[in-house]
């Protein structure tokens, strides 16, 4: 078990096939994605880089997808994680390429922060065990998902992941871009900040504000100069 604490810990950028999602990176950030691998738990597989700063010292990007062919393992009639089985989702990123959708934190104690958004009426969903392997070794986290895959606060809210003896910044190379900031706004911008402080995940670099338009932009250093991902 880790013993970390509370933090951002990766964003999520859905791209409607891995070789899209490629091309995107290297024409957005400047820089080729490294391998990441494939969740059979929701037929999923993804593509990394390891944004860690300063700011955010144990962070990095995730270009997932679909994977083509694959029927995920999870129980018939729960989704994927992310809102990756919502059909306007799906559409909006075939029809504008791949973007930024969602973030995830890292906490050392998974149920204690779901416990604890639970008492802030926030259903999370339930704490699930996932892995895949690595040339590295096997990785293996538990992570929270909703039966309906719903991201909730539009994916402002941050889905909830404790990982085990490894973590994938571990073993992912530098490729100069680091994460700056993340902003996130949405209407009900005082109970995701409740939010946030109850699990303990810290603000200094991470802004709330309310906006009638919900939005997550990341800003991140690259060697094409300062991104911002919206």
């Amino acid at each position: 078990m880790q013993s970390t604490p509370a933090q951002l810990d990766h964003l999520v950028v859905l791209a409607a096939d891995l070789a899209s999602g490629v091309r995107w990176c290297e024409r957005t950030l400047g820089v080729t994605p490294d391998a990441g691998g494939e969740h059979p738990l929701m037929g999923t597989h993804n593509r990394l880089i390891n944004i860690s700063s300063a700011a955010h010292p144990r962070a990095y990007l995730e270009i997932i997808a679909l994977h083509p062919g694959v029927q995920p393992t999870r129980e018939a009639g729960k989704k994927r994680w992310f809102d990756m089985d919502d059909p306007r989702l799906m559409q909006r990123v075939a029809t504008s390429g791949p973007q930024l959708i969602h973030w995830v934190a890292s906490v050392p104690d998974l149920a204690a922060s779901h416990a604890a958004w639970q008492a802030l009426d926030i259903d999370r969903g339930h704490m699930l065990q996932a892995s895949r392997p690595t040339a590295q070794g096997l990785l293996e986290w538990q992570i929270t998902v909703r039966d309906d895959g719903q991201r909730l606060f539009d994916g402002c809210l941050p889905t909830l992941i404790e990982w085990g003896a490894a973590h994938p910044c571990t073993h992912l190379p530098t490729r100069g871009v680091q994460l700056q900031r993340l902003q996130l706004a949405h209407a009900q911008a005082a109970p995701l900040q409740a939010a946030l402080a109850a699990a303990h995940i810290p603000d200094a670099h991470i802004g709330v504000a309310f906006s009638d338009s919900p939005a997550l932009r990341a800003q991140l250093s690259t060697p094409k100069g300062m991104v911002e991902l919206l």
